[in-house]
């Protein structure tokens, strides 16, 4: 199942080995077989790549402009390494899509978006536990956070202080 902030979507995207990409479109391919895919490419294809939550973001930075989509893997939905390389790509200026794939839980939906992924792929027995009604859900209930630089509005300590300061003012 694959979620994004407005619900169930459709998912373009068609995985391959990476070496028969072929007139695939929207081709997906495992990060070890993206240099083949990249350097097979047709014109106009777009290129999206599957990797692991625990990539360096070094390894990846140079590629940022050539791909379209990064799929970033969990592996368990304690494995929170994810999260911390979807902000690293997006202050890296990674502006496609940005997708969270494994066994997550609809508690981290909200924290998924704020790290800057687009949407998440589910495997279907996780999809089958938690259907897409209970994911959108959760969404109106996390209205505030703690950290820095997750979504819009700023954290609770930066509004407080923003408060304070007009108190004082005032």
């Amino acid at each position: 199942m694959l979620l994004d902030r407005n619900g169930t979507a459709s998912d373009p995207w068609t995985h391959s080995d990476g070496a028969a990409i072929g007139n695939i479109p929207l081709a997906l391919v495992p990060w070890e077989a993206l240099p083949e895919a990249l350097a097979n490419r047709a014109p106009g294809q777009q290129i999206g790549v599957v990797v692991p939550g625990s990539l360096a973001i070094a390894e990846v930075e140079a590629l940022l402009p050539e791909l379209a989509l990064i799929a970033v893997g969990f592996p368990a939905y304690s494995d929170g390494r994810g999260f911390s390389l979807a902000r690293r790509l997006r202050r890296a200026g990674f502006a496609g899509r940005l997708r969270a794939s494994g066994p997550l839980i609809v508690d981290q939906f909200a924290y998924v978006l704020f790290c800057g992924f687009d949407e998440i792929a589910l495997p279907a027995s996780s999809a089958g536990r938690q259907p897409a009604e209970q994911w959108q859900r959760v969404l109106s209930h996390v209205g505030a956070r703690y950290q820095r630089g997750y979504g819009d509005g700023g954290n609770i300590l930066d509004q407080r202080r923003a408060k304070r300061l007009v108190q004082a003012a005032g």
